[in-house]
């Protein structure tokens, strides 16, 4: 996981701001599976998961402010409580939903790699297990079979595997079922 750190308090304003992402190096010999024979994969999907911080006014609606700058105390002091008002999907509601739905045909193989920058995170493929789960992106360790969720500590990345194996509506969620 990267994030942008300029330093002081403007780290954690620019984390909670949607300056993070991560980075995904392959192995030279490509990956492996547990058994370490070669794994190769169709597609791959990221999916950045981010928390906001979003204050609101006295009558429960989300303030404006002239500027990123003017907000950012108030979005400190409320983040400090890890309670955040949205938590999305890359960068935004509806981002991997409808019209921007991530696809695969029966019979691929995807690599989903998920990022969460400051808090764990549980995410979960109704419908299936991971074939191949690598514990905070570690391709150079042996990855764990049949996950139901991926534990993402925050601040790390991990990388699931999975194939499909029957048509239809697999979703993709935070099995933090509170906030999913």
């Amino acid at each position: 996981v990267y994030h942008c750190a300029p330093g002081g308090t403007m780290i954690p304003f620019h984390v909670i701001s949607g300056m993070n992402g991560a980075i995904m190096v392959l192995p030279r010999d490509g990956l492996k599976d547990a058994a370490g024979k070669p794994y190769q994969y169709d597609r791959a999907f990221y999916i950045g998961e981010q928390d906001f911080y979003l204050p609101q006014d006295e009558k429960g609606n989300f303030k404006e402010y002239a500027s990123p700058a003017a907000g950012m105390h108030e979005m400190l002091e409320l983040s400090k409580g890890l309670v955040p008002t949205h938590v999305v999907f890359n960068g935004a509601v509806g981002a991997i939903t409808g019209d921007n739905a991530l696809s695969a045909k029966v019979g691929e193989k995807v690599l989903f790699i998920h990022s969460q920058a400051n808090r764990d995170s549980r995410p979960h493929l109704i419908g299936g297990h991971a074939d191949l789960y690598w514990v905070g992106g570690s391709f150079s360790d042996t990855p764990l079979t049949s996950q139901e969720t991926w534990w993402i500590p925050g601040g790390t990345a991990v990388a699931a595997a999975y194939e499909f194996h029957q048509p239809g509506l697999n979703v993709y969620l935070s099995h933090n079922l509170i906030e999913a």
